[in-house]
C-alpha cells in the first residue's frame, strides 16, 4: 500500500512471489483510492484501477471490479462520516495476518481447479474459495495451539452439516484426521476420493452424536445445529473444543426470536452463541474471517474456565440453561434435557423436574430436546424457481412498468439508427417502493420463498439490476464484454446459451431493445432462437 496524505490517494500494489521466491507486482490489479475536496464540508471519494480490461477477480484477495465499485465505494463514503463504532472485532485479529495471507496463496493455487469441475449450482468462486480461507484460518489456529500446549500430533475434527465437504477435504489433505456428516449427499462428494471422509446422516443432539475421541468440533453455516455445538462440545470431552461460523439464525428449537431491539439482529445472535458457550464452560473468543461473505463473525472455544473435577456441575448448568429457553417444560433425563426415545409418550412433555429412579441410567437413545427439528433431507427449493411460469411473467412486466413509467416517455426515433439516448431506462425505485405497488396476495406468495421479490428480481437479470436495494431496468448498452480472465466453463456457458431465449425488451419494452439484433445475447423473434445446449461438465477432479 502507497498512501500520499497531501493528494489524498492510497494506492493498493498487489504482490504477488514468483518461482524464483521473489515478488512482483500484479500491475493489472492495482487500484486507487481518491479522496477529493469539493467545497466547504462536501468531499467524494473514488476509486480509480488503470487497466479494468486486464482486471483478475478470484473473489478474495482480488475483489471484482463492479464489487469496489458498487458495494465498496458506498461503504467508504458510510464508513468516513460514521462515528459509532464497530460491533465487531477487526478482521483476523486472533491470528498472524502475514501468515494467513502467505498460507491462503498457497491453498489457493493448490485447489484452484475445483472451480472448473464444481457440479453443484451454488456459484464455485464463492464457495470454494471462502471454504479455502476458513481452511487457511483453522490450520494456523491449529498450528499455535500445537505449539501452546507443546502437542505434536495434528488436531482430529468432525464438522457437523458439513455441506459440500470441501472444507473436510482440505483439511483432510492437509493431514488433519476427520470426517463431515451432514443430512444430505452432494453431488460433488464422489470427487473427493476416499482420503475425505464424509457421512449421510441426520444429526440429532443427544447421546449418539458425542465425539469424546475428538479434539475439534466445526460448525460452518450449521444453521439449527449452531447452539448445539458448544453444548456438543462441552459433554463430548473436556479438551473437546469448537469452532462456529453462525449465518442463519436458530434457538436450540427452532428459529431464534429476537429480545433486544438495540442491537442488530446478527449481533444479537452472536452473543447468544457466545453465551451458550460460556455457559457451557468455555472462553469464548470472536474473530472476522477474511471471507466474500456478510456473515464472517466466528466464535472459537477452546479453553476451559472450570476445572474437570467440575465437569457434573457444568452439565447441570448447561441443562438448566437450555431448559429454560423453552416454552414447553420437558422431562429431565439423568439431569439433561431430554428423553428417551423408547419410552416417549405420544410426543407430549413431561412436567420438568420428574423423577426418575435412582438406578436409572441413560441410554444411547436419550436425546436432549424433544420435537428438535433437524434439516430435511430433501432440499425444498424455494428461490422462486419453482414458481409458476406466467405468476412471474406477470410480476416481471408489472415492475418493469412501474419503473418505465416513473419518467415522463421521451420521443423515441429510430433506436439502432437513431438517437440511442431516447431509449426509457426508466427510473430506479427501492425494493420497498417497489413492493408497496403490488397487491397483498403476490407479496405474500412470494414471502413464501428464500429472498421474496428481491429474489424474483434478480433471477429475472435480463430485465433488472438490484443494486444496493434498488430495482433498475437493465441497460445492455452497458453491459462490459466478457474478460478474457473469465473461467473456461463460463465462457462456453456463455457462447452456448447465445440466442436460447427471447429477448424481453424486443416483445415487451415501447422503445424495443436497445440492442441490434447481432449484438444481443437474446433472440429477436422466434426465427432466431436456437437449440439450447447441456454442457457436460467433468466428474474428477
Amino acid at each position: 500500500i502507497s498512501s500520499d496524505a497531501d493528494n489524498g490517494t492510497v494506492t493498493f500494489l498487489p504482490l504477488e512471489e514468483n518461482s524464483e521466491g521473489k515478488y512482483q507486482i500484479k500491475k493489472c490489479n492495482i487500484y486507487q483510492i481518491q479522496l477529493t475536496h469539493i467545497k466547504d464540508e462536501e468531499w467524494s471519494v473514488s476509486i480509480v484501477a488503470p487497466f479494468p480490461e486486464d482486471w483478475f477477480s478470484d473473489g478474495i484477495v482480488y475483489p471484482k471490479l463492479a464489487w469496489l465499485g458498487n458495494e465498496l465505494l458506498s461503504k467508504l463514503a458510510k464508513w468516513s462520516v460514521k462515528q459509532k463504532p464497530s460491533e465487531f472485532k477487526s478482521t483476523l485479529s486472533l491470528i498472524s495476518v502475514a501468515q494467513y495471507s502467505r498460507v491462503y496463496q498457497d491453498l489457493k493455487e493448490k485447489y484452484k481447479e475445483i472451480v472448473k469441475v464444481w457440479p453443484e449450482v451454488t456459484d464455485p468462486e464463492k464457495f470454494v474459495y471462502e471454504d479455502v480461507a476458513i481452511a487457511t484460518y483453522l490450520l494456523i489456529l491449529w498450528e499455535e495451539e500445537r505449539k501452546e500446549k507443546r502437542l505434536t500430533k495434528k488436531q482430529s475434527f468432525v464438522d457437523l452439516g458439513c455441506g459440500n465437504g470441501l472444507l473436510v477435504h482440505i483439511l483432510n489433505n492437509e493431514g488433519h484426521s476427520g470426517r463431515g456428516i451432514d443430512v444430505r449427499r452432494r453431488k460433488i462428494w464422489d470427487m473427493y476420493g476416499p482420503e475425505t471422509h464424509l457421512e449421510e446422516s441426520t444429526i440429532v443432539p443427544g447421546d449418539s452424536y458425542l465425539f469424546p475421541d475428538t479434539d475439534w468440533l466445526i460448525g460452518n453455516h450449521s444453521d439449527e445445529l449452531t447452539p448445539w455445538i458448544p453444548v456438543i462440545a462441552a459433554r463430548s470431552s473436556y479438551s473437546c473444543c469448537y469452532f462456529v461460523l453462525p449465518c442463519c439464525f436458530f434457538d436450540f428449537n427452532g428459529k431464534y426470536s429476537r429480545r433486544q431491539s438495540k442491537k442488530t439482529q446478527y449481533r444479537e445472535y452472536l452473543d447468544f452463541v457466545a453465551q451458550v458457550g460460556s455457559v457451557c464452560g468455555f472462553h469464548v473468543e470472536e474473530d472476522c474471517l477474511r471471507i466474500p461473505s456478510t456473515k464472517r463473525v466466528c466464535l472459537i472455544g477452546k479453553n476451559r474456565t472450570y476445572p474437570p473435577t467440575e465437569c457434573a456441575l457444568i452439565d447441570k448448568q448447561i441443562t438448566q440453561y437450555v431448559n429454560n429457553r423453552q416454552t414447553c417444560p420437558v422431562v429431565m433425563c439423568g439431569g439433561r434435557v431430554g428423553f428417551n426415545q423408547k419410552d416417549r409418550s405420544d410426543g407430549v412433555c413431561e412436567e420438568a423436574g420428574s423423577e426418575l429412579p435412582e438406578n436409572e441410567t441413560e441410554t444411547a437413545g436419550t436425546v436432549w430436546m424433544p420435537g428438535f427439528q433437524p434439516r430435511e433431507k430433501v432440499e425444498q427449493i424455494r428461490n422462486c424457481a419453482s414458481l409458476p411460469r406466467d405468476f412471474v411473467d406477470d410480476v416481471v412486466l408489472n415492475v418493469a412498468n412501474l419503473l418505465l413509467n416513473a419518467t415522463p416517455p421521451k420521443p423515441c426515433s429510430n433506436l439502432h439508427g437513431g438517437n440511442t439516448n431516447s431509449w426509457n431506462q426508466g427510473e430506479s425505485l427501492s425494493l420497498k417502493e417497489v413492493a408497496e405497488h403490488l397487491n397483498k396476495e403476490t407479496l405474500k406468495r412470494l414471502k413464501s420463498e428464500c429472498g421474496g421479490l428481491q429474489t424474483l428480481l434478480k433471477n429475472n437479470h435480463q430485465v433488472f439490476e438490484v443494486l444496493n436495494g434498488r430495482v433498475h431496468i437493465r441497460d445492455w448498452r452497458k453491459q462490459k464484454p466478457s474478460r478474457k480472465t473469465k473461467p473456461e466453463v463460463k465462457r462456453r456457458l456463455s457462447a452456448e446459451a447465445f440466442k436460447t431465449r427471447l429477448c424481453w425488451f424486443f416483445i415487451h419494452h415501447p422503445d424495443g431493445c436497445s440492442l441490434p439484433s447481432e449484438s444481443c445475447p437474446y433472440a429477436h423473434g422466434t426465427e432466431e432462437l436456437r437449440q439450447s445446449q447441456i454442457i457436460k461438465k467433468k466428474k474428477h477432479i
